[in-house]
């Protein structure tokens, strides 16, 4: 008897097995409808096997999905990276089996198309000549399209249809993409570009498991350095896919025009904000391996491609490629896994790579190419500080006087700023002055931060959003609230009153709704339609605007708060980024940081755009620590809807932690968001040996106590967030 083993997308630690119809055609990889209880699950035929004596009853599949099977090798990487993070197969394998509709063709539609040999009809209206002339040269459509472009009812063609004047055919209501063209043309390269871009084109070729990290200061062109890698793997195989990560979808709409200059196509795009259905498009002709190159969030490394050839992780240092929900991973990691899995090429870019890459790096895994210059006559910006100390701004203003002066100054040169504060909003905090409640999310230890613009005050962390009141909750006094510490709302009422003459816009996730809005906002920045830009971190890298040639930073010291062991690391990288963006075409460029503590090794190391002595600083703090990348670190997060049980709960799990030489096992300790969502949490930090296997000694430990229906325990392998 034939069975297969199924693993369903659900979070189940193993497949189950099935009996196989003699009708259907099933093989390892195929995606398949099968009972499980009392309803119908979707799921991946993980193996197909055979029983000799066929004693055992299986229930059959119900169905098999018309969708290509999925490959041994990215199977295994799905083992691999639930193991690896501690969590189960099913639910990685959810992560890729997001779109159902996907499995299926595409849907066709009927198009109305040019007969040539066809007389033309014997009452031949104004209205009908003017649908038979466009359709002359012009590309199938449908009735409706072709009604609305010459500007006629439907009627008027549906009459030509009916009369035979005008052909019909079908097509996909999603077509293909359009496929790359390898030898468009780029840039001319310089002598080091050339030297980095030919080592990658060689690596391309070998058609193997490599990883090659690209070092470029901010506007070295590293984007145009993988470029030619990326037409290398187009002209050394007809059917290389090739996938290229972003941390924002900020970057992905700055970079799609680059890729349509220089490939002729505008790559797939895969992330949060396209419609559903260019997602059901965008996985199936991935599936099909006619998706050539895909530009997407971190999620696309879970698409199922059946030809992967190169993989770009461009800022590769970035926290946003850290899922931090349901199952948690670093995308960069996990590309390098895939990988090693699916034999195909890895280039790491950044102009401030992560500790840890660098030291793979310095070390031999990786490949390390270098680009130390900006090519043409761009150079890098000059780094000023700004000591707050002694040049404090007005009362209840957050820019110092210097700082406004060089704003001014450019301003009257007609060149534009930026100002760099990663706080949305008007003010993160709410108080009032009455009674000194700080004003939080119901069930949450979480500040709700004040939007003036929409008077309503909003939690960042959990969504919940409420109208402003006009008194306070807790006491009741009226127009007590106070805003305490600066959002770029605020900053930018400053700046209106400062230079009220400048044209001033906003940028962060909160004043851009759509793609089509960040288009628009980048368009008029690149144009010159705008004076000061103000924004979050979505400002901070990937954009070119050649006339920007000042950036300030409005708090230079505000990443540094708090017991994240990469906050060094993090600020340096996102400030070195931001002042990237200044000076990047004829114009020289500026960057001035405000802070308190200018002495402070960071602040010197940024002003003298000395990368290399921060990071041996860094390093050598990791390394006396055991900290990555010398050790290993997990995090967990015990959670329960009681606070005294809550406790007893981590007391209990941290009693049974196994005892395994080179691991140390630190809490549990309240965790610093206390309560979430009406849950109280309790964490643990655990650090080990590099020799240890960390994944497993974390799910051992995880599988030592029951804990109860309501407890949810979450483990986190390498983590970036320490809240």
């Amino acid at each position: 008897m034939r069975y297969a083993r199924v693993l369903f997308t659900l979070p189940l630690p193993e497949p189950f097995d099935y009996a196989i119809p003699e009708e259907m055609h099933v093989e390892p990889g195929s995606v398949v409808r099968a009972p499980l209880g009392a309803q119908e699950r979707l799921g991946v035929v993980w193996d197909v096997c055979e029983e000799e004596d066929g004693l055992r009853e299986l229930k059959e599949l119900y169905a098999s999905y018309p969708s290509p099977a999925f490959s041994k090798p990215f199977r295994d990487f799905i083992d691999w990276s639930a193991k690896y993070t501690c969590s189960n197969p099913g639910g990685v394998l959810r992560m890729v089996l997001r779109s159902p509709a996907s499995l299926y063709p595409s849907k066709m539609e009927t198009v109305v198309l040019e007969k040539p040999s066809t007389e033309a009809p014997k009452r031949l209206t104004a209205a009908r000549e003017r649908v038979l002339e466009f359709v002359k040269g012009n590309p199938p459509m449908t009735q409706a399209e072709l009604g609305r472009e010459v500007g006629v009812s439907t009627s008027v063609v549906k009459g030509l249809v009916d009369l035979d004047v005008l052909g019909t055919d079908y097509r996909p209501i999603d077509p293909p993409y359009p496929v790359p063209n390898a030898e468009g043309q780029g840039f001319e390269l310089t002598d080091e570009q050339e030297s980095a871009a030919e080592h990658l084109r060689r690596r391309v070729r070998e058609h193997g498991f490599n990883v090659s990290l690209i070092d470029g200061v901010t506007g070295s062109g590293k984007t145009e350095v993988y470029f030619e890698a990326i037409s290398e793997a187009l002209r050394a195989d007809p059917d290389a896919q090739i996938l290229i990560l972003l941390p924002e979808i900020a970057l992905t709409q700055a970079i799609m025009k680059r890729f349509e200059a220089r490939f002729g196509a505008r790559p797939v795009e895969w992330h949060s904000g396209i419609s559903d259905a260019d997602r059901r498009r965008a996985w199936r002709e991935v599936a099909h391996g006619r998706a050539r190159i895909v530009v997407g969030a971190r999620s696309a490394l879970f698409l199922p491609f059946p030809n992967l050839r190169l993989a770009i992780v461009d800022e590769e240092h970035d926290g946003s490629y850290k899922q931090e929900d349901g199952v948690i991973y670093h995308a960069r990691n996990l590309c390098v896994a895939r990988a090693r899995f699916e034999k195909f090429a890895v280039i790491l870019a950044s102009a401030t790579p992560a500790l840890e890459t660098l030291h793979n790096a310095r070390t031999g895994r990786f490949d390390y190419l270098r680009l130390a210059a900006r090519p043409g006559v761009s150079r890098l910006p000059e780094v000023s500080l700004i000591d707050m100390r002694s040049e404090a701004p007005d009362r209840g203003d957050w820019l110092s006087p210097v700082l406004v002066r060089n704003m001014a100054d450019v301003l009257s040169a007609g060149e534009q700023s930026l100002l760099f504060l990663n706080r949305r909003g008007y003010a993160p905090l709410v108080i009032c002055k009455a009674c000194g409640d700080k004003l939080k999310t119901p069930g949450t230890e979480s500040w709700l931060t004040e939007h003036r613009y929409t008077n309503r005050l909003v939690c960042h962390l959990t969504g919940f959003s409420m109208r402003r009141p006009a008194a306070c909750p807790k006491c009741g006094a009226r127009d007590s609230l106070m805003g305490v510490g600066p959002g770029i709302e605020r900053v930018a009422e400053e700046v209106r009153t400062k230079l009220p003459q400048a044209r001033i816009e906003l940028l962060s996730s909160d004043t851009i709704q759509s793609g089509d809005d960040l288009r628009a906002l980048i368009h008029r920045m690149e144009q010159g339609q705008i004076d000061v830009l103000i924004g979050t971190q979505m400002i901070a890298k990937g954009h070119n605007f050649p006339g920007l040639t000042l950036v300030g930073v409005v708090d230079a010291d505000a990443s540094l708060k708090g017991g994240d062991l990469r906050a060094g690391e993090r600020t340096f990288q996102l400030l070195s980024q931001v002042a990237g963006r200044a000076g990047r075409a004829e114009k020289p460029g500026r960057a001035m940081l405000q802070t308190y503590d200018p002495d402070a090794p960071l602040m010197q190391a940024l002003a003298a755009t000395d990368r290399d002595s921060f990071l041996a600083c860094e390093e050598e703090m990791r390394e006396m620590m055991g900290m990555p990348p010398y050790g290993r670190l997990a995090a967990v997060i015990l959670s329960f809807p009681g606070e005294d049980e809550a406790a007893r709960l981590a007391k209990e799990f941290g009693m049974v932690a196994p005892n395994a030489d080179g691991v140390e096992v630190w809490g549990p300790a309240p965790a610093p968001i206390g309560v979430l969502r009406g849950r109280w949490r309790w964490r643990f930090l655990v650090r080990s040996e590099l020799n240890v296997d960390l994944s497993a000694y974390m799910s051992v430990w995880k599988a030592a106590l029951r804990l109860p229906a309501q407890a949810r325990l979450q483990v986190d392998i390498d983590p970036y967030s320490f809240l």
